[in-house]
């Protein structure tokens, strides 16, 4: 038995599992999920949390989150925000909220320590030329002509960067380590620039700031983190991480340990952050949070849900090799969890209008439909019929071939929990397009109704809406923002990709049982697709958006 569990780990849990074997204590584990809040966060970011914090949960660790803010050129308080409403609506809590910010003086301090050592100097050289002068992984580095300077001299150049002495661009701290390594990163890297930006927390304070690299272990460590997990890109990173690692580690301390997985690369989705900015500020959509973008509020906005993902997460798993996720898989799972709790409503987004002619004018009854048969426990609802209503414009043919088992001249259907009803004429206008269908009832055919009657088969069922109780509605049909199915591999030509089909506004009319729905509330609307109230919805205007359709349809489409 355990060897059947311990061959269900992944390669985190069995590294972790590994350090409590060789005598790690399990009272010192602790995770951290930390953002750089520089954008919202989006589908690829869901794997970090789900890993963190899903460890976490198993080992009943804490679990820090943590903003990298070390950039004030682009972090806001709004993504600050932003991240910490997503954790939360993916079902997570976090020990302690922390901010590389508030490690800044202790940061400063330690690389004063750097350089007292001779392990650490101020290079007056520009970006180009420090650039240039690590030249490329096959060929050795240059040194710096400033890399010999004095501690001294280092000292109190580095001081007067901190005090706003110099302008941007004229200085920066680099650490001493080794211009030939064959790791890029290793070739002297820039701890500090100077950037006379206010920052969203610390405002003036500062004009320098730490880089990522310096900052990101550091501040695992200051928290004492066990285990830094992170994506893949970060592999290379790995030995300045420790090297950082080494020069303040303490004995009777943790040193944090990074070990990296395969980020989640899913198709037609771009998750780069500049890319994503782009799209936002060009007003190519709505906002960070416009359902067709990949961010966490983004699907949340067009009806995902927390289950769904974390569904989706489990089905990719935890890899070490970077590899493309169809995102019908991703949608496959929001239609599999939205179909066990999503009630079913009929709602009709092409209407044409259906006159029973045997129906007396003033004729209004109820009829019982269930709300979810994938749910026992969902009960039942009381909808309106009468004499006139709506059915999809695409249900009725008045000449059909053999397999259309829908509505035709002389052809019989179901209305859903309602009659048998008979096609018998039709009223055009001058143009040719029909405006209203004529038809017959059975009215011994009720659904339900336990008589003979009801009992007649008919192969086709659809669904309706009482013009007299319609609801009209407004709905947002989403679709794939990008056609190509690696967006994010075209660099400054990726907009050229956008699908312009990617959202159609239609008007339609629902049952009126949805006249009390709440923003962010999902239906499945019968033999359409799963849907959610958007929150541009007012009282007297409910706003739907399509989250997925019923089966993968784009599937269909892209195979012909």
């Amino acid at each position: 038995m355990q060897e059947e569990e311990k061959k269900s780990l992944n390669f985190l849990e069995q590294i972790i599992e590994d350090d409590l074997s060789e005598g790690f204590p399990e009272d010192k584990l602790r995770f951290r999920f930390p953002p750089e809040p520089n954008g919202y966060l989006h589908i690829g970011h869901t794997k970090a949390i789900w890993i963190n914090f899903g460890l976490g949960e198993k080992y009943k660790a804490p679990v820090n989150l943590r903003f990298d803010d070390t950039n004030p050129e682009k972090e806001e308080q709004e993504y600050v925000d932003a991240i910490k409403r997503d954790v939360e609506w993916l079902g997570y809590k976090w020990d302690k909220i922390c901010y590389a910010s508030d490690y800044f003086q202790k940061l400063y301090d330690w690389a004063e320590k750097l350089i007292s050592e001779g392990k650490a100097y101020v290079d007056d050289q520009t970006s180009e030329e420090i650039n240039a002068q690590r030249k490329s992984p096959f060929e050795e580095g240059i040194e710096s002509p400033f890399r010999n300077r004095s501690v001294e001299e280092n000292l109190l150049l580095f001081r007067r960067m901190k005090a706003g002495d110099f302008e941007e661009g004229t200085h920066v701290l680099r650490a001493k380590i080794d211009m030939k390594s064959a790791n890029m990163n290793m070739r002297d890297p820039v701890m500090y620039r100077i950037l006379k930006k206010p920052h969203h927390r610390t405002g003036e304070e500062w004009s320098i700031y730490p880089m990522y690299d310096w900052t990101h272990g550091e501040s695992d460590y200051i928290e004492q983190v066990s285990h830094s997990l992170c994506s893949l890109e970060f592999e290379n990173h790995r030995p300045l991480y420790e090297w950082y690692l080494n020069q303040v580690y303490k004995k009777n301390t943790t040193k944090s340990k990074q070990r990296e997985f395969a980020r989640l690369n899913v198709s037609y989705t771009i998750t780069s952050k500049r890319k994503l900015l782009k799209l936002v500020e060009g007003k190519y959509v709505s906002g960070w949070d416009d359902p067709r973008m990949p961010t966490v509020s983004g699907m949340r906005r067009r009806g995902y849900t927390p289950e769904a993902i974390k569904n989706f997460l489990e089905r990719v798993g935890v890899a070490k090799r970077e590899n493309l996720i169809d995102v019908s898989l991703l949608e496959f799972t929001v239609r599999d969890h939205l179909n066990k709790i999503a009630p079913r409503v009929m709602a009709v987004l092409n209407p044409v209008k259906l006159v029973i002619t045997n129906l007396n004018e003033d004729n209004e009854e109820w009829v019982s439909l269930e709300n979810n048969p994938e749910d026992p426990n969902s009960g039942e609802r009381n909808v309106p019929f009468s004499k006139e209503i709506y059915i999809e414009r695409e249900d009725f043919m008045e000449e059909a071939p053999k397999k259309f088992f829908r509505l035709t001249l002389g052809g019989e259907v179901r209305l859903k929990g309602a009659y048998i009803i008979k096609a018998e004429s039709v009223q055009k206008d001058e143009h040719g397009n029909i405006q209203t269908i004529y038809c017959t009832y059975d009215k011994e055919s009720k659904s339900g109704s336990g008589s003979e009657a009801s009992m007649r088969k008919v192969k086709g069922t659809l669904h309706w809406v009482s013009v007299r109780h319609a609801l009209p509605i407004e709905v947002r049909i989403y679709d794939r923002l990008f056609i190509d199915e690696s967006p994010d591999s075209h660099e400054d030509d990726f907009l050229e990709y956008l699908n312009p089909e990617s959202l159609k506004i239609i008007k339609g009319f629902a049952e009126p049982s949805l006249s009390e729905s709440k923003v962010g509330d999902k239906f499945q609307f019968q033999r359409i697709g799963y849907f959610a109230v958007d929150k541009d919805s007012k009282e007297n205007k409910l706003i739907f958006n399509r989250t997925v359709t019923l089966k993968d349809t784009w599937a269909k489409i892209n195979n012909k």
